[in-house]
């Protein structure tokens, strides 16, 4: 056939960069550092509570469209305590709607939010499904950069950057926050910033807070909770980073009864329902005492020192996150530019594999020089990465 197969849509969408590195580590038998999955298993009564499910016959069939009512009722719940004395909370029946992970979650909310032309902004770097899930969705994609600075060790947000990119076409702001890869997490000034432009220019905001329970410097603060977003926001989380069973991909979006029933009519069609055992897992799992968020969180603060230490030990410019399980670093002191030849050529130099951060970027100039490595592992395998790293 004269005529591409795949659509122009999607044409600049490979193999996505996590499948080459995968499979790079795999075939090197390399310590993967690229992409974020942890090597151990989550709460053992978690799993168990799955186990129980499939035994029980509990979810075998399709489970409701909207997903099962009590993980409905723990998501709710889960709003409520964490995020209750910031004035947020939820209808299980009608604010609440599980999908098959957050990915999903961003997939449906910009196929039911968007018109084809519509303009959506999206902090670069971003996790690369956002560019595919614009463009599926017709949109046309408005990069605001987020810049490093060396002197901080930090990212940040230019406001007048995001104002400026605002237009009479934009419908809609994709936040994420904690932030990956950067591992920035927005202060309560960058979000009021956010949420007054929004209200101003009458913006919709869909935010990824995926990782809203690994912030290790300030707080997260969902975009929700501020004034005049509760109506214009949707909020998507997930079980997978939480509760460290990412195969499982139980995720959900939060929202008014007409931002939900909006992006229930695109997702019906794209899974329609998934994972319905595993949804009364996770409705037990949110249910969890603090005391498993706090250890999650101080866990994998400390992994993130033993390997930001060994990177800047290494040579690299660290750049430690307030969040995620993600660190971002400058490869210039080795003399290196191109993060996409290093990271190819790191598994046969030091045995570790890592992802080139410019495949988050359309200003991949922008993002040339700076690699990223994930900490959700166990510390002997983060020592062990970092052992041999010093060999750069």
């Amino acid at each position: 056939m004269d005529r591409p197969l795949l659509n122009r849509r999607l044409a600049a969408f490979g193999t996505t960069i996590f499948a080459e590195m995968s499979a790079l580590a795999q075939r090197t038998g390399s310590i993967n550092l690229g992409q974020g999955f942890p090597d151990a298993d989550g709460p053992e009564e978690v799993r168990e509570a799955a186990v129980r499910a499939l035994r029980d016959g509990r979810g075998n069939q399709y489970p409701p469209g909207p997903g099962i009512p009590e993980l409905r009722t723990a998501v709710a719940a889960h709003q409520q305590r964490f995020y209750g004395h910031l004035g947020l909370s939820y209808d299980p029946d009608t604010e609440v709607l599980v999908t098959a992970g957050a990915t999903e979650a961003i997939a449906a909310s910009l196929l039911a939010l968007l018109e084809p032309g519509d303009e959506v902004i999206a902090l670069e770097p971003y996790y690369d499904s956002y560019a595919a899930c614009i463009a599926m969705a017709g949109g046309s994609r408005v990069p605001v950069t987020l810049r490093p600075s060396p002197e901080t060790g930090t990212y940040h947000l230019d406001l007048d950057e995001l104002r400026d990119a605002v237009t009479d076409r934009t419908r809609l702001i994709l936040l994420n926050t904690p932030h990956n890869p950067t591992g920035t997490v927005l202060t309560r000034d960058e979000l009021t910033a956010v949420a007054e432009l929004a209200v101003e220019r009458d913006l919709l905001v869909v935010t990824d807070e995926v990782y809203e329970h690994l912030v290790f410097e300030g707080e997260h603060l969902p975009l929700a909770s501020f004034p005049g977003m509760r109506e214009r926001t949707v909020t998507i989380g997930s079980a997978g980073k939480t509760f460290s069973f990412t195969g499982w991909k139980v995720g959900w979006v939060t929202a008014s009864p007409e931002l939900t029933a909006a992006v229930r009519s695109a997702k019906q069609f794209l899974t329609y329902v998934s994972a319905g055992p595993f949804q009364y897992a996770v409705a037990e799992a949110l249910a969890l005492p603090g005391s498993y968020f706090t250890a999650l969180r101080d866990d994998l603060r400390a992994k993130r020192d033993i390997l930001a230490s060994g990177l800047a030990d290494a040579g690299f410019q660290v750049f430690r996150p307030a969040g995620t399980y993600f660190i971002t670093t400058d490869i210039r002191p080795l003399g290196e530019q191109d993060g996409f030849a290093f990271c190819r050529a790191l598994p046969e130099r030091a045995g570790v594999v890592a992802i080139p951060n410019a495949v988050f970027y359309d200003h991949q100039d922008q993002g040339a020089p700076f690699v990223r490595f994930a900490f959700c592992k166990s510390t002997a395998t983060l020592e062990e990465a970092v052992r041999r790293l010093k060999r750069l």
